[in-house]
């Protein structure tokens, strides 16, 4: 599902106008991108955590140039979901699109 099906089937839902339920999507995502962006998490009860998870510096290779090169500490977005939301999913039989 993209984000254009998705905010149709939340319009269809809800009833909501397409262009509200879009303007709200995107300000839901852009203040969880600030928060995130200054190293706050975003927790959201029964569905998950998006938090920020810091990578420890290391020693990498470049290989075409066959020479090791530092990767300096950085920090990664992360989404953790809740445990609820996995035992709904694992409940769920999905079957494999490659079926």
């Amino acid at each position: 599902m993209r984000k254009a099906d998705l905010i149709n089937k939340v319009s269809e839902d809800t009833q909501i106008p397409k262009v509200d339920v879009l303007v709200t999507l995107e300000n839901i995502l852009k203040v969880i991108k600030n928060t995130l962006g200054e190293g706050e998490g975003v927790y959201i009860r029964g569905f998950g955590s998006f938090i920020v998870k810091k990578r420890a510096a290391k020693v990498g290779r470049n290989i075409k140039k066959n020479v090791s090169i530092v990767i300096p500490e950085h920090y990664i977005p992360a989404f953790k979901p809740a445990k609820e939301f996995v035992e709904e999913i694992k409940s769920k039989n999905i079957k494999d699109k490659d079926e």
